[in-house]
């Protein structure tokens, strides 16, 4: 039983950052519904489907119930509103304005379940020449200082993650939020309308330290002067590594490791302000040292001293590596139709009410009839609903 037991959640959301927000519930216990048009929301075809079910939607769905429902039909409305009375959670990323004009407005289902958490994701927020664009996770990179960033010094020009970082960071921010929301409503015994836009998400998970040329008004400074052109990647003999010095002592430990204990008190990089200012010249002092080394022996070198290193992992390397395999932080699960499946374990390790994944991603409609009975919905009725294509049931 996870923490969340007992929670209902209803997942109106399409594409990343919703889903994966309600992925996340889903592992912690929550029941969560998945809510989808009768084709289908875009991520069930984006990619090739293995069991009818691509591996992307896979891992922004696993857990889920899953329901087809044309929302434009009365029967389809009614079979929502049915939902909500006994949900907890209500969550939508569409654009500002469309779930009102859909008819579940936050002010139309609390008066239905006044204890109803409503969750709102948005690109921009609601307001602003923004607010009502179309928008992907390029976009909010792109207003965000993601791509100043990740620009290549050498050069200067932008880049970008390339990961859908804005909508996964959307995503943790809407579970945090979630959760707080409903530890509130054991006091007030009140639900309440969580408003998230992808661009305050980004904002505010670069600040600390992407943006900390900009917190003080009055010392306002363009950090990327002091940044160089070197990332902390370093060539050995044989394969790329990382290694970072920040403290004093551990500025000591590399020196040693790579035999150039004269560095320890050259004036350049004596201090940590210091290593900061001259951070270009540290590391290209420090990158022709280790590139004398193989990886294994300078890696060696660095551990003996203290100083935070470790190789370059490529994607195929993952499963293998012995600190992610002693964590068991990749769980392999058999499921019927699929086989084995693999998924990073949910992060979050709690020990009396574990987090788990116990049930694939739906296929459309999988859970249509199961659902539409516990609403009270009887064999005729159903059939019914599924015949008038109100309703979306898969394999019928």
């Amino acid at each position: 039983m996870g923490p969340l037991s007992g929670v209902k959640v209803l997942d109106l959301t399409t594409m990343v950052s919703g889903p994966v927000a309600a992925m996340m519930l889903a592992d912690q216990g929550a029941e969560v519904i998945k809510v989808e048009s009768m084709f289908g929301e875009q991520m069930r075809h984006i990619g090739p489907p293995h069991n009818d079910v691509p591996a992307g939607f896979f891992s922004c769905n696993r857990g889920k119930q899953g329901i087809a429902l044309d929302l434009k039909s009365d029967e389809g409305k009614e079979v929502l509103l049915k939902l909500v009375e006994t949900a907890d959670v209500f969550l939508q990323n569409f654009r500002p304005g469309a779930i009102e004009r859909m008819g579940f407005s936050e002010e139309t289902l609390r008066k239905i379940n006044k204890k109803l958490v409503y969750v709102s994701i948005s690109g921009f927020g609601e307001h602003g020449p923004y607010a009502h664009k179309r928008v992907y996770d390029p976009v909010i990179q792109a207003l965000s200082g993601a791509t100043d960033i990740q620009a290549d010094r050498a050069s200067g020009r932008p880049q970008m993650f390339r990961i859908i970082i804005a909508d996964k960071v959307t995503s943790l921010t809407a579970a945090q939020a979630i959760t707080a929301a409903l530890y509130a409503r054991q006091n007030s015994g009140e639900g309440q309308h969580i408003k998230i836009s992808m661009l305050d998400a980004m904002l505010s998970f670069f600040w600390p330290e992407g943006m900390s040329g900009l917190t003080y008004g009055e010392r306002e400074i363009d950090v990327t002067k002091y940044q160089g052109v070197m990332d902390l990647i370093y060539e050995t003999k044989d394969r790329h590594i990382t290694a970072g010095a920040v403290s004093d002592k551990e500025w000591k430990g590399m020196c040693r490791a790579i035999e150039r204990e004269d560095l320890i008190d050259d004036e350049r990089f004596a201090t940590s302000n210091a290593r900061f200012v001259n951070a270009e010249e540290r590391k290209q002092i420090t990158a022709g040292e280790i590139l004398k080394w193989s990886s294994e022996d300078i890696l060696k070198r660095l551990d003996d001293e203290d100083v935070p290193c470790a190789p370059l992992l490529n994607r195929m390397e993952l499963m293998g590596h012995e600190q992610i395999v002693e964590n068991d932080s990749i769980t392999k699960v058999d499921f019927p139709g699929f086989g084995e499946v693999r998924q990073a374990r949910p992060a979050a390790q709690f020990d009396k009410t574990p987090a788990a994944f116990n049930a694939p991603a739906p296929k459309l409609g999988e859970h249509t009839r199961q659902i539409l009975a516990d609403l009270g919905y009887d064999e005729e009725q159903q059939r019914a609903l599924i015949d008038k294509k109100s309703v979306g049931s898969f394999g019928e």
